[in-house]
């Protein structure tokens, strides 16, 4: 039985992949700031302020799956929260770098990323060879945290798998979770005048993913991580309104009522990334939620 470490394992997606890779017969276990061997995914102590980690979940790991980092839409982008989603993705990097070349390396390191590398780009075709997106917080941190990654894996040769993640449909948590609460009223909205491309994927095939970078040799670099059939955030509010079967007045949140609420973090809802995912597919991945509309029904009329 191959043993899998996850970093970020009780989040949205480690969660659901937790329990996936288990239903595959892998041993899973966690990294955590509070330890608990006793946990249904035994979970091991590490401190990236400190840069420790509990050598035991290393020396157990075939592979390691790194997805941690503070939440980005949490709260509001304040010097100190910008800074604590940057250190929160670099120093894992780092951490598992140093723990790499010092104690034991893994047969592959899978860490997540983000399509928020892209930028604001309108209706531009982006796939994984496009340039980085030229100014805005999410461009910046997304930078950071790939040159981390890319680090790791010139000071290892660990055979390295970025994942830039698009945006995760799921009941459990994520944009999704928010954007269908106004719905349970019959009322919804969209963003500014909509217009934005939304590159979105359903959290099993997120996780189908992840799995595949473990057990695929041949994959290494980056992935991007979305449906291939993103819509505009209008599009998208619409799927979900047909989703939850039900009628609903939708009307727009106007951009700069969205501004004045959020601040600098309204770029998270107003930003617009068509972000393509022919190089997963061409390496074997076959999406399971084609349709934003199926992919929506399933998330909402099941538990994950």
């Amino acid at each position: 039985m191959k043993t899998i470490l996850i970093a970020g394992g009780t989040g949205l997606i480690g969660n659901r992949l937790s329990y996936l890779l288990t239903q595959k017969g892998y041993q899973v276990i966690h990294l955590s700031r509070t330890e608990n061997l006793d946990a249904t995914y035994p979970a091991y102590h590490w401190d990236l302020e400190k840069g420790t980690m509990d050598e035991t979940a290393l020396l157990k790991a075939d592979y390691v799956i790194n997805l941690a980092g503070a939440g980005i839409a949490d709260k509001r982008w304040t010097i100190s929260r910008k800074k604590l989603i940057i250190d929160s993705r670099a120093k894992g990097n780092e951490l598992f770098q140093n723990y790499f070349q010092t104690v034991k390396k893994p047969k592959a390191y899978v860490s997540s990323a983000a399509i928020g590398i892209y930028g604001d780009r309108g209706q531009e075709e982006l796939d994984e060879l496009s340039a980085p997106g030229k100014d805005g917080f999410l461009m910046e941190s997304c930078v950071l945290w790939e040159q981390s990654i890319k680090a790791l894996e010139d000071a290892t040769h660990v055979r390295t798998v970025i994942i830039r993640v698009g945006i995760v449909l799921s009941s459990q948590g994520g944009a999704l979770e928010k954007m269908i609460l106004p719905f349970k009223v019959r009322t919804g909205s969209y963003f500014g005048d909509g217009s934005a491309i939304y590159s979105w994927i359903h959290i099993d095939d997120i996780c189908g993913i992840f799995i595949k970078a473990v057990e695929d040799d041949s994959m290494k670099g980056i992935y991007n991580a979305v449906s291939p059939n993103p819509l505009s955030n209008k599009e998208l509010t619409y799927a979900i309104s047909e989703a939850m079967g039900t009628p609903n007045l939708i009307v727009p949140a106007p951009t700069f009522a969205l501004r004045l609420a959020m601040g600098e973090m309204a770029d998270v809802v107003l930003t617009s990334a068509k972000v393509s995912s022919n190089k997963i597919e061409k390496a074997g991945y076959e999406f399971k939620f084609t349709d934003a509309v199926k992919a929506v029904k399933d998330v909402v009329e099941k538990e994950l």
